[in-house]
């Protein structure tokens, strides 16, 4: 009864080496397979790379997006005190309310491009904090300010 060896030619990862001298293994020789499950995960959140310096690439492109935004923004501000107007709304209230919706709109916008360019650098308390409180605030005195 002979026996027949089968040659698996799959892929086959190399041995984890320790520390810098690697060693390559013998031409015929089969390679040594860690298959432990351990998962080293990294001590904080600086060896990842999130909290890296944003690049002044992505500042100027994110500011250039805001700049974009505030324009259409004062646009929609013109149309909500001309549509207050229209409403019978007294012209120097619709105009307060209309510069309300302008500043809510610009702190939404303002947040959101601050959690795009770097979002671990960004999304914090401390600074997402007053970016949503003004948002509220302006929010609540645009109501208040539109009505007749």
């Amino acid at each position: 009864m002979a026996q027949t060896q089968q040659n698996n030619s799959g892929f086959a990862l190399p041995a984890p080496v320790e520390g810098g001298n690697a060693q390559a293994p013998a031409a015929g020789a089969p390679a040594m397979v860690n298959t432990s499950t351990e998962v080293s995960q990294p001590a904080s959140l600086n060896e990842l790379g999130a909290t890296a310096d944003t690049g002044s690439r992505d500042l100027l492109i994110g500011g250039g997006i805001l700049l974009l935004l505030f324009i259409g923004f004062f646009f929609a501000r013109n149309a909500y005190a001309n549509t207050l107007v229209g409403k019978r709304v007294p012209p120097n209230k619709a105009n307060a309310s209309a510069w309300w919706l302008f500043v809510f709109l610009s702190s939404l916008a303002t947040g959101v491009v601050l959690s795009a360019v770097n979002a671990a650098k960004f999304l914090t308390p401390l600074i997402m904090g007053p970016v949503a409180l003004v948002g509220l605030v302006a929010l609540v005195l645009m109501l208040v300010s539109g009505r007749k």
